[in-house]
């Protein structure tokens, strides 16, 4: 008589190995978001001549976007959990198109600041039903794997966005750029309706009950490891995302460098996220994630080290001023992928709503940033610097504090 099968024993899942192709579809879908925002960066000061409008107006038309996407990312992921992930990238997808359409035709700089809110609302769905659609297919090391890989892909968006941005200021003007986002965004509602199959089945949906919405937030919002966890990754990211947040300052009044040449902040990010992501999924079934995670932290904080003294040594000599961005974005990319899947599983039932969490905590606090803290540091190369370095090490305490505080496996 064989044995009875162990109730608490959880059958093992089965392993998901994702095509290149559905990579890229994964990757694309949160592309909208870093497209937004570093396609334009090249036309800001050309923005601010032709609607006359002051620098820190023009700059409010980030912190508008950025503000709205924050607002709007908590409840991407939970709409999706209830209403399945295509239905809402598609409905997405369409409103960007049209908020993209306002802003190319915007003829005040109070208009530009309401398009660029409304494309905000809509601009974070991507991003965060992409990572609930890769853990409604993948688990464990092929979770970390496949986020690896589609981080990978995903940094060719911040690389060529400003490089495009550049090229259509300089061809057509800045509403150009506009033009093209509505291309895009209309490139990705044809991608999801064609080529996307629905991930989460109709009995694994959550209900939209206000009520049941309520707990579901409390019960991810009290956690302690949520904070740690997301507030870790947002501050680690922060600490490059100021550079971009800051581009036309860092690259052409401390660089002195042209809009056509965004691509000395740009190619070292995708060069470090690329190599960064491509080394994640390689160790994801070799080691376990704390190694990752501490030999990322280990690659920033060198990094942040050496942009220190480059800074303060050889202000705006390049390649040096770049390099350090490049190990620091490497860095980051090796740690993220497993922090990402750590996140999805506090409340596996919700990843969607987990995603869409996290994605306002990092979102509110970029836009925060871009208002309050860019324009305080944006004046010197060693204040960028400075700030950077601090960013980093907030999130470095913040991991430490994780592994130590964090619940024991039963039985350790």
């Amino acid at each position: 008589m064989s044995p009875a099968p162990d109730p608490a024993a959880a059958p093992e899942p089965p392993r998901f190995r994702a095509s290149r192709g559905f990579v890229v579809l994964l990757a694309a879908l949160g592309s909208i978001g870093p497209f937004a925002i570093d396609t334009y960066l090249p036309s800001l000061p050309a923005i601010g001549r032709d609607l006359a409008a002051s620098p820190v107006q023009v700059q409010q038309t980030l912190s508008a976007y950025l503000f709205a996407f924050a607002m709007a990312i908590l409840w991407h992921g939970s709409v999706s959990d209830a209403l399945g992930r295509r239905r809402v990238l598609l409905f997405s997808y369409a409103v960007f198109a049209g908020a993209s359409v306002g802003a190319a035709l915007a003829g005040s700089i109070e208009a530009l600041w309401f398009w660029r809110a409304v494309q905000g609302l809509v601009g974070g769905a991507g991003l965060a039903i992409s990572r609930a659609v890769i853990r409604d297919l993948a688990h464990g090391a092929d979770a970390h794997r496949l986020m690896a890989q589609s981080t990978m892909v995903f940094a060719l968006a911040p690389a060529i966005a400003p490089m495009i941005g550049g090229l259509l200021q300089d061809w057509l003007g800045w509403r150009a750029v506009f033009w093209f986002l509505v291309l895009m965004a209309s490139a990705l509602w044809l991608a999801v309706l064609l080529l996307l199959p629905e991930t989460l089945p109709p009995g694994r949906r959550q209900s939209l009950r206000p009520a049941s919405l309520a707990r579901g937030y409390v019960s991810v919002f009290r956690q302690a490891q949520f904070w740690r966890l997301s507030l870790a990754m947002g501050t680690s990211f922060q600490g490059f995302f100021l550079y971009v947040m800051a581009a036309p300052a860092f690259l052409i009044t401390l660089l002195g460098l042209a809009p056509t040449q965004f691509y000395w902040l740009f190619l070292p990010f995708t060069i470090g996220t690329m190599g960064g992501a491509l080394l994640a999924s390689r160790l994801a079934d070799r080691f376990a994630p704390d190694v990752s995670i501490r030999l990322g932290q280990v690659l920033m904080a060198g990094a942040v080290a050496a942009n220190l003294l480059v800074s303060w040594l050889l202000p705006g000599a390049l390649p040096w001023a770049a390099l350090p961005l490049c190990v620091y974005t490497f860095g980051l990319a090796i740690a993220t992928p497993p922090l990402q899947v750590m996140l999805s599983d506090l409340s596996p039932e919700r990843r969607g709503m987990v995603s869409s969490c996290h994605g306002f905590v990092q979102s509110l606090a970029n836009s925060l940033a871009a208002a309050l803290l860019v324009p305080l540091l944006w004046g010197s190369l060693i204040s960028l610097a400075l700030g950077s370095a601090a960013l980093m090490g907030v999130g470095a305490v913040l991991l430490v504090a994780q592994r130590r505080f964090r619940p024991q496996p039963a039985g350790r």
